[in-house]
C-alpha cells in the first residue's frame, strides 16, 4: 500500500489542467488514517486543525478547501487526494455544502482522514435524501476496492446505516459521486433508468417502477471484498458445536475452508449436502455461514412452484415485483451473499411455466443474473451456494454438476445414543431451566428411547423425545411438586408410546 509523501507536491505535466492542483492516489484501504488519508491539503500558518469548518470550491474555480471567514484566494490547495473520492469531492464544491474536516498537521501540510456534514447549508443548497447522505457515501467509497474489514467511525454509523437510496435527487447524486466504483453494467443501466425515471414522455408507472429499480439496486454494494483469512480451528469449533459425529463432512468443509484461505475468493463449486432427513444437512448449512461470516438467505424450493418467482415479473404489470434472488440481495445489501437452498430435489414444474430448479443455473455458474424486474444482468461472483436434498436421483444432472456433492450417512444406533445425551438432552434442560440432578433417564430407559426410534432416520426425533421428556419431567416437578423425576424403559415408553 503507497505512503505518502506528505510535504512533497506533485510535479506539474502536462495532463494537468491549470485548475486542478492535485495528484490522485490510488490506494484500496478500507479506512482513513494519519497515515493514509482521504486527501492532503496545503496549511500555511498551521490554520486548518483537528476541527475545520468550511467547503470545497467549485472545480472550475480550483480545487482547495475554504475554511469559514476565508476568501477564495486563502483556500488550501487540495495536494494529493484517494481516486476514489474525487467525484465526491467536486460534488461537495459544486453543491456548496458546508462540512467538517477532521485531520492532523504533517509538516506544512494537513492529511484528512474524515469528512462530515455539519447540518449548515450554504446558498439554499442541502445534502441529498436525508443527513446520512454523506456518510453513506464516505463509507461506499471506502468499501469500493478496499482489500480489508471496513472500520467506520462509531460516530457514523448509526446515519451511514440508516440512510437508503430512494428519491430521485438521492440517486443522481450518489450517481454522481459513486458512479465510477459500480461495476459497468449496471452503471449503463442506472443510468438509462433515471433517465425513465425521470423522463415526462413515459406513463407515471413505467417511472414509479424505474425509481423502485433504482433504489434496489444502488442500496446493494456491488464490489466483492475479498475473503479475510479464516481460523481452521474456530472453524472446527463450530461444526463441533453444531454436530456430532459426521467427520468425513466436517473433513470436506474444513477443506474448502483451506481453498478460500489460500485463493481468498470462493470456490467455482457450491456443496450439495445429500442424506436422509433429520441428519443435520441444514445444521451444517448454517454452521458454514457462520464460519464464512457471510449474509446469507434461504430458499425453499419445496414451496416454490413457479420460475417467475425467483425470476420476478416484468415491469410491464403493475404489480410487477423482483424475484426472490434478487430482493435477498436487497435485503443483504451486498453482492456477497450465501444461498442456502432447502430440498433442492422438491423443486417441481408447479403451473407448467418450468422447472424452477433451472432457474439456478445461472445464478450457480457465476456467468450473472437477470431478474425480470430489474432487466440487468448483475454479477454473481460472489455468490456461494449450499444446497441440501434427500434424494440425489430427482435433482437434474446440469444441476448436479455445478456442485461438489457431500453424502451424509445416517446416524448408528451409538451415535444416536451419544447425541441424545450429551447434546440433545443437555440443551433442552439449559433451555428451559431444569436442572441435571432434578431428572434422571436410567440406561435401560435410554436403551427404550433408542429402540423406539431405531427405525427413523436423522435424529430429529430423538431432539424431539429429549423435548418431550423435560417437558413432562419439569410439568412434574412445578405441578406435583416432586423433587426430581426418573425414567426407566416402562415410563419412557409409557410417556413416548
Amino acid at each position: 500500500m503507497p505512503v505518502f509523501d506528505f510535504n512533497s507536491k506533485p510535479a506539474e505535466t502536462e495532463a494537468v489542467k491549470p485548475e486542478k492542483t492535485y495528484e490522485l492516489i490510488y490506494t484500496g484501504a478500507g479506512s482513513a488514517d494519519a497515515e493514509h488519508p482521504i486527501m492532503v491539503l496545503s496549511n500555511p500558518g498551521s490554520a486548518l486543525k483537528h476541527h475545520s469548518d468550511g467547503m470545497f470550491l467549485s472545480p472550475a474555480k480550483g480545487t482547495g478547501f475554504m475554511m469559514d471567514g476565508e476568501s477564495e484566494k486563502e483556500a488550501h490547495d487540495i495536494l494529493k487526494m484517494d481516486a476514489r473520492f474525487e467525484n465526491l469531492i467536486h460534488w461537495l464544491g459544486e453543491s456548496h455544502i458546508m462540512v467538517r474536516l477532521s485531520g492532523t498537521e504533517i509538516g506544512e501540510n494537513y492529511a484528512v482522514y474524515k469528512i462530515q456534514e455539519t447540518g449548515i447549508t450554504v446558498r439554499g443548497a442541502k445534502l441529498s435524501g436525508e443527513n446520512g447522505f454523506l456518510q453513506f457515501m464516505m463509507k461506499r467509497l471506502f468499501q469500493s476496492g478496499a482489500p480489508s474489514e471496513v472500520t467506520v467511525d462509531p460516530d457514523d454509523i448509526d446515519d451511514a446505516d440508516e440512510m437508503k437510496l430512494t428519491s430521485l435527487q438521492s440517486i443522481t447524486d450518489y450517481l454522481n459521486c459513486a458512479g465510477h466504483t459500480l461495476p459497468d453494467t449496471i452503471r449503463l443501466w442506472a443510468r438509462r433508468n433515471l433517465a425513465v425515471a425521470k423522463s415526462t414522455e413515459v406513463t407515471p408507472e413505467e417511472r414509479r417502477h424505474a425509481q423502485r429499480a433504482l433504489s434496489i439496486m444502488l442500496n446493494i454494494q456491488w464490489n466483492n471484498v475479498p475473503f479475510n483469512l479464516i481460523d481452521p480451528d474456530e472453524a472446527r469449533r463450530i461444526l463441533d458445536e453444531e454436530l456430532y459425529g459426521l467427520n468425513s463432512v466436517k473433513q470436506r468443509i474444513l477443506e474448502t475452508i483451506i481453498q478460500i484461505n489460500r485463493t481468498h475468493t470462493l470456490p467455482a463449486y457450491g456443496i450439495l449436502l445429500i442424506g436422509p432427513a433429520g441428519t443435520g444437512k441444514s445444521q451444517i448449512a448454517y454452521a458454514v455461514a457462520r464460519i464464512l461470516k457471510m449474509a446469507w438467505t434461504t430458499l425453499e424450493m419445496s414451496s416454490i412452484n413457479d420460475p417467475e418467482q425467483l425470476t420476478g415479473s416484468s415491469r410491464i404489470y403493475s404489480n410487477a415485483k423482483p424475484g426472490l434472488i434478487m430482493e435477498a440481495f436487497a435485503n443483504a445489501e451486498s453482492s456477497n451473499l450465501l444461498f442456502i437452498i432447502n430440498e433442492l430435489d422438491k423443486a417441481s414444474s408447479g403451473k407448467g411455466n418450468g422447472n424452477p430448479a433451472d432457474v439456478l443455473l445461472t445464478l450457480l455458474d457465476n456467468l450473472g443474473f437477470t431478474d425480470n424486474y430489474i432487466e440487468c444482468n448483475i454479477p454473481t461472483s460472489g455468490v456461494y451456494t449450499i444446497a441440501t436434498a434427500n434424494d440425489k436421483s430427482a435433482i437434474s444432472a446440469p444441476l448436479m454438476s455445478r456442485f461438489a456433492v457431500i453424502e451424509l450417512p445416517d446416524y448408528t444406533e451409538e451415535e444416536k445414543r451419544m447425541i441424545f445425551t450429551k447434546f440433545a438432552m443437555p440443551k433442552v434442560l439449559n433451555r428451559i431451566g431444569l436442572l441435571s440432578d432434578e431428572i434422571t433417564i436410567t440406561d435401560d430407559g435410554l436403551d427404550a428411547v433408542i429402540d423406539i426410534y431405531r427405525t427413523t432416520s436423522g435424529i430429529r426425533d430423538i431432539e424431539q423425545a429429549a423435548e418431550h421428556i423435560a417437558a413432562n419431567a419439569l410439568y412434574r416437578i412445578e405441578v406435583e411438586k416432586l423433587p426430581k423425576v426418573v425414567y426407566d424403559a416402562v415410563g419412557i415408553r409409557a410417556l413416548l408410546g
